[in-house]
């Protein structure tokens, strides 16, 4: 599985935020969600729309976009 399967980015939805499958939840939220003390199972549970697959898929998105990140020295 690679995110960009499941990480979809939309202009009119979500302000064109990194959003999973099409549908209204952001990447960020399921990330929130996570950095809040949610599990996964609880996350499932609250949003039946959702699969394990899909946190994967957020996760994966978040390490590419971190790896991605370049910091420049100010001059």
């Amino acid at each position: 599985m690679h995110y960009s399967e499941i990480i979809t980015i939309e202009p009119d939805k979500r302000s064109g935020q990194p959003c999973i499958r099409g549908l209204r939840m952001t990447v960020r939220d399921v990330l929130e969600y996570l950095a809040g003390g949610m599990t996964p199972d609880e996350i499932l549970a609250d949003f039946p729309d959702l699969t394990a697959e899909d946190i994967r898929a957020c996760l994966a998105f978040a390490a590419d976009r971190e790896h991605r990140l370049r910091v420049i020295p100010a001059a």
